[in-house]
Formats: structure tokens, sequence, C-alpha cells
């Protein structure tokens, strides 16, 4: 069996594919990944081929921070995935389709090309999940552009969006950390995301990063952030990304600051994660049972933030008002309350779900049945 794995966005997007890829691969089947130019890179550094589709591969610039505001992210993934980038992408990967010729297509939440793509060829695809609260992608945001799409490579309407759920979804998140408003589908099949271990620093320790996207909207974010930090008696880790110069912080002794650091090097001896919100981030947080404080600033942050709130795993601040002291009392909040246990808590619920591995079945049944009907 060849599967194919499609990715459109950042980091954010190819690591929850992983471990699902990664299982595809151990059980003997032939794995590639088709990504933007600019992520190349991460893919084969994991050790997957991968097939370029071309975007543009220059530094983000740096800019300052917004206000959050859901109508302006609703906007961006409207025109910026699901009509502009969806419609570059089709037809890039019809003619890889073509090419490699995959049974089974496995394509991120918001590559809403790949999807076309792959039902205009008659390949079967997946839905692999990638947004944790599951309350972004809605039909009423993403239905036009893709209505159009469908319409311009001769499919049928599809005004429920079917498409996005029809074969099988896969959920690498705890089912609990979903918006009730938005369950799964009845094709959903959650499985265990990356769970590490629970380990405690000899002293205090805090993670602090704004991702891989948002860490270069972010104003002066990082530094009031860290100055925060730094007012503790506690070690800190900021990431800062490779866009941003860690020589820009003056910071105390007790305070690295970072590109880059997996977070399986930094998690375990981590008592509470300051962070965007990001899907990645916080369920990296919380696979090692860790609480959050949170700080989002766009795209599914805030959807995040509210059910990371709501399940009391950690607490939301304004990343645009807050100011030094407002980090610390957070920090010093979360550290004082009970939001270890409620963290640890969705941890054992990782736990208990299935491993990547079966779904790797399910994907084989998939191949069979198009098989069958060819």
């Amino acid at each position: 069996m060849r599967v194919l794995f499609t990715f459109v966005g950042g980091l954010g997007h190819f690591l929850p594919l992983v471990p699902t890829a990664s299982a595809v691969r151990a059980a003997g089947h032939e794995v590639a990944f088709a990504c933007a130019s600019a992520r190349r890179r991460a893919v084969r550094a994991a050790g997957f081929e991968v097939f370029d589709l071309g975007g543009s591969t220059a530094a983000p610039p740096r800019l300052p921070l917004l206000a959050p505001d859901r109508e302006r992210e609703d906007h961006d993934l409207r025109e910026g995935f699901a009509r502009r980038e969806a419609g570059r992408r089709a037809p890039l990967l019809l003619e890889l389709l073509a090419a490699w010729r995959p049974d089974v297509v496995v394509c991120e939440e918001v590559d809403f090309g790949g999807v076309v793509a792959a039902e205009r060829a008659g390949v079967p695809h997946v839905n692999a999940q990638v947004i944790a609260a599951g309350s972004f992608v809605r039909p009423e945001v993403v239905g036009e552009p893709l209505a159009e799409l469908r319409a311009a490579h001769g499919l049928p309407a599809d005004p429920d969006l079917l498409m996005l759920s029809r074969n099988l979804l896969l959920s690498p998140f705890p089912p609990s950390f979903r918006d009730p408003a938005f369950p799964l589908p009845g094709t959903g099949f959650p499985v265990r995301p990356v769970v590490g271990p629970v380990g405690r620093s000899s002293g205090t320790a805090v993670c602090f990063t704004l991702g891989t996207v948002f860490n270069s909207e972010s104003g002066d974010l990082f530094a009031r952030v860290l100055a925060g930090l730094a007012g503790l008696p506690v070690d800190v880790v900021a990431t800062v990304g490779e866009h941003v110069d860690p020589a820009e912080f003056r910071v105390g002794e007790r305070v690295r600051v970072e590109r880059y650091l997996p977070q399986s090097q930094v998690l375990p001896g981590c008592d509470v994660v300051v962070s965007h919100g990001g899907s990645g981030s916080v369920m990296g947080a919380l696979g090692h049972g860790v609480p959050l404080v949170l700080l989002p600033m766009g795209a599914d942050q805030p959807h995040n933030a509210e059910r990371c709130e709501r399940l009391g795993v950690g607490v939301g601040l304004d990343p645009v008002g807050v100011t030094p002291e407002g980090v610390r009392e957070a920090v010093v909040g979360v550290l004082a309350g009970a939001h270890r246990e409620a963290a640890l808590a969705v941890r054992e619920e990782m736990l208990g779900l299935p491993e990547p591995a079966a779904a790797v079945p399910l994907l084989e049944e998939l191949a069979r049945r198009s098989e069958q009907v060819g």
C-alpha cells in the first residue's frame, strides 16, 4: 500500500501526522508527504520522502501584535486556506496523484485542495485533524470557496461538506478536549497523541513558546512575558523560533532562550507551560501532564484556550494588554491551583486511546475497497 500524507500549514500541521505515518511505514507500507517548499527540510529530517508543492520560502516578516479577532481569523481561513491555497494546490496534487499513484491520501484538516484532488482522482482520502478544539473549521466559514473549487473540478455539490469526513477522520486528541458543540462524526477515530513522561525538576521550571508561526507576529510579547518570568524564582526555557534572534532579549541567569528545542527535551522537567495556545503546544503540555498559561493570538488558539479553561488545565490572558506582573500572577496561580491534577487527568485519557498503529488496518481496508471498486 502506498499512502500520501499532505499538509498545507506549518509544523503544527505536520507533526500530528507523524505518528500515523510512522505506524504505516512500520507496517511495511510506502509513505510520502506532499507539502510547501518551506516545510521540505522538516519532513526530510523526520525521515520521509517528500514532494514539493511550491510556495514561498522567504522568512516571514516581523509584525506587530494585533488584538485577537475571530472574524479576521475566519476570513484568513476562508480566503487563505479554502480559496487561495486549495485552488493553487489541487491541480498540483492531481498531477502528483497521477504520477505517484497512492492507494490512500491522508489530508490534514485544512488541506482542502488535497481532499478535492483525491476525490477528483478517485483515490480514497482520510481527514487527519490537527486542530484540537474541533470548532475552528466550520461549513459556514469555508463552504462557499470549497463549493466553487468543487465545481471547477467537475465534482457534485456538497453543501454539508461531507468531503471532509466521508471515509475516515483521524483525531489525535483526547475526546474531552473537543468542543461538545462540534462532536466527531460517525467516521471519527480517536488515536493517541504523543504522551511523554511525567517528570519534575529539582526546582520549579517554566517553558515558554509562541509556536512556529505566530512568533513572528507577536510584537513585544516575548519581551513582556520574559520580563514577567524573570521576576519569579523559577528556571525558564523559552523558544522563539528560527526567525527571531534570542540575542534580542536581556534575561536573567535562570532564563534560557533558544530558537528551537524539541518538546521531548524540555517538557518532562516542566511545571507550567506559557504558550500561545496552538494545538501542538497545548497537546504537548497535556501529554506530559503540565498545566498552561495561555496567550491566544489567533487561528485555533482562542478556541483551545476556552477548552483549557473549561477543563481546568490552564488559564487564559489577553496577549495585547498583559503586563509582566500579570504573567507572574498567572503562573503563580497555576502553580498553586489544581490545574496540575486536571492536566494529569487529561494525560491519562490520552493514554487510554488507541495507538496510531490501530489506524493502519483502517487505511488498508480503504485501499482494498477502492481496489475492488476499481
